[in-house]
């Protein structure tokens, strides 16, 4: 029999990395939250490799952080080791990310959730989404507990009728041992939801006493660790390392021999990959010419001899696990603790997503993480956070959050979702971000700290630092832009030591700074009347001056941008009376429903000609109304 248990003002259904950011963005926003777990022991669980950041992923985690979001605090609590990534190539690709003790990592997740304010978190399966009409007004929980609420955010990772394979075997499961949720996609279809089926794995776990480290090379952490929080001061830690190697002949043969039982191959599996991260098999079936792919052996915490193979993602039968993994140089006698498996679940296909991840057949039920086609801790935080917050604006009955392509890693990772949709798990990546040059991982507070400070998830305290250090910033180029070099014989025999031209007239010290083989720290000696400056202020200036030829570039390119972004679309286009579309634009328009022309003109199977006939027709629409009045 159905019970009443109380009202709220949001629901959050799971507690994963979307679901921890989604239910504290609500209630730090001043809501009633109450956000729910099938297992209160995985809440913020890394099944998969124990690591935070990277390319385009570290980003985001930067970006999560200056909006108000707890990712990026609680990696600088429970990290490691840290390294930042590509030091030798320019800003735009360079990332931070960090190994984790993924045992603190989720205890300190569920610390914080548990002593948030307006929070409630419960141990419930949630089976059905309430609605009335076309608004949602709470959920149903396997006990036939009634919750209701203003707003319900479904963040259930890869728990929806989640299927486990190894080898010839499967059975229902979620991930790592946990239950599955085989309810809720019922009532997700009955609300008109159209879902897909994906498939993600993981690699063996193995015990680290059974590793040879002798037989590998070394990864350490960096030795001067650099934060992912602006909040966080510095930090001493001692850090735990990496290890690196090989697979080689022997691996690829054992793997090639047992194709034939692979359930990626043999058709167990249905739902598609992830092609950033594949397994081990596809690695060995797509890449023949390659006779060895890179494996690294990662500690998963401090309190546990688990080791992590990163690199061998596997579903193949367990006895051809062991073989594989035996053929590993250093990993010959290595003792498997769990084994690699597949998990195949349900998603709801994004592009019946607004930006906001507000659903568009139901009012105030949003989606966020991996439910959305997503792969990544990262990915599902970062849409977690942008959809408790727009949960909660929205219950303010204000102005939503939309990030555009423009502002940041989010905006690219969301517009790519309800936009394009997804034919395989999604991946943030550089190379997906048109405007990387501004949307560097050192610049996020720059990029969005006003934004979280006005939505009130920004102390007060923290946007007063961020705006002094701002201010310093911009002071210091400035500076450097005004102080004058005249070519004295000191300044000359200074600049002929730094094996740079010398000088035949003035230059300024930011000038000087643009010069490839110079920089701030090196150009102390021609500058007398410099005083020292925080780390992050120098980093700041120095990239602002020396790329600042390619950023004026990017901004203007953004203006153009912004153009066609602001050309909105009325929410009651008929686009059966635009004469002159093509068949599938007027198919995928009605489907996707784009706000903007800009958005519009990035959906696949929507021509640059269908994009003019769309603004003749808008414009001639807008005329017809200035002449009624």
């Amino acid at each position: 029999m159905e019970y009443k248990v109380g009202k709220y003002d949001v629901a959050v259904v799971g507690a994963g990395h979307a679901g921890c950011e989604a239910a504290l963005a609500a209630a730090r926003m001043g809501l009633k939250t109450v956000a729910f777990a099938i297992n209160l022991d995985s809440i913020a669980l890394m099944a998969c490799n124990p690591s935070i950041g990277g390319p385009g992923k570290g980003n985001m985690v930067r970006e999560i952080d200056v909006l108000g979001g707890q990712m990026g605090i609680n990696v600088d609590k429970t990290f490691i080791q840290m390294r930042m990534l590509n030091t030798k190539k320019g800003p735009a690709v360079r990332a931070l990310r960090s190994q984790l003790d993924k045992r603190a990592y989720s205890a300190s997740m569920k610390s914080t959730i548990e002593n948030q304010a307006n929070l409630d978190i419960v141990q419930e399966e949630v089976i059905k989404i309430l609605v009335d009409g076309d608004r949602v007004k709470g959920v149903m929980t396997k006990t036939l507990g009634i919750y209701e609420a203003k707003a319900v955010i479904v963040t259930t990772g890869v728990y929806l009728r989640g299927r486990i394979v190894i080898g010839d075997m499967s059975y229902n499961g979620g991930p790592s041992g946990l239950f599955p949720a085989n309810e809720l996609s019922k009532s997700l279809e009955d609300l008109g939801f159209e879902l897909g089926r994906f498939k993600t794995g993981t690699p063996p776990r193995i015990h680290k006493d059974s590793v040879d480290f002798s037989k590998m090379i070394i990864q350490p952490g960096d030795d001067n660790i650099i934060p992912f929080s602006f909040t966080s001061d510095k930090i001493e830690r001692k850090q735990i390392p990496c290890w690196l190697t090989y697979t080689n002949k022997v691996t690829h043969k054992i793997i090639e021999e047992n194709l034939y039982r692979a359930p990626l191959y043999t058709g167990d599996i249905k739902g598609a990959g992830p092609r950033y991260c594949p397994s081990v098999e596809m690695k060995i079936v797509n890449f023949k010419n390659k006779t060895s792919h890179q494996i690294f052996i990662e500690p998963e915490g401090i309190g546990t001899n688990e080791m992590y193979i990163q690199g061998l993602s596997t579903s193949l039968p367990v006895d051809v696990q062991i073989k594989m993994t035996r053929s590993v140089k250093g990993l010959e006698n290595a003792k498997i603790m769990r084994f690699g498996y597949a998990i195949e679940y349900d998603f709801v296909i994004p592009t019946q997503l607004k930006p906001t991840l507000e659903a568009k057949a139901v009012q105030s039920l949003y989606m966020a993480g991996q439910i959305n086609g997503t792969s990544g801790y990262e990915e599902a935080a970062a849409q977690g956070l942008i959809a408790g917050i727009n949960a909660a604006l929205k219950i303010k009955e204000k102005e939503p959050l939309i990030l555009s392509r423009s502002d940041a890693y989010i905006g690219v990772l969301i517009d790519d979702l309800v936009t394009k949709g997804v034919m395989e798990p999604y991946r943030i990546l550089t190379s997906r971000a048109e405007y990387r040059l501004l949307l560097r991982q050192d610049n996020a507070d720059i990029r969005l700290m006003d934004k979280g400070h006005k939505i009130g998830l920004i102390s007060d305290e923290a946007y007063k630092k961020f705006l002094k250090k701002k201010k310093t910033i911009d002071e210091e180029i400035r500076r450097l832009k005004s102080v004058k070099i005249t070519p004295t014989a000191r300044a000359n025999k200074v600049l002929e030591q730094l094996e740079t031209a010398m000088l035949n007239s003035p230059s300024t010290l930011a000038e000087l700074l643009k010069r490839p083989e110079l920089n701030y720290d090196i150009l102390k000696v021609l500058d007398e009347n410099r005083i020292d400056l925080p780390s992050e202020v120098v980093e700041q200036v120095e990239i602002a001056t020396k790329y600042e030829g390619y950023i004026k570039r990017q901004i203007a390119q953004v203006e153009q941008f912004k153009k066609l972004e602001n050309k909105k679309i009325p929410e009651d286009i008929n686009y059966e009376e635009i004469y002159g579309l093509g068949f599938e634009a007027r198919e995928k328009l009605k489907k996707v429903k784009p706000l903007s022309i800009g958005q519009a003109s990035r959906i696949s199977g929507v021509n640059p000609s269908d994009i003019t006939v769309m603004m003749i027709y808008l414009e001639t629409r807008r005329r017809k109304k200035l002449h009624v009045q």
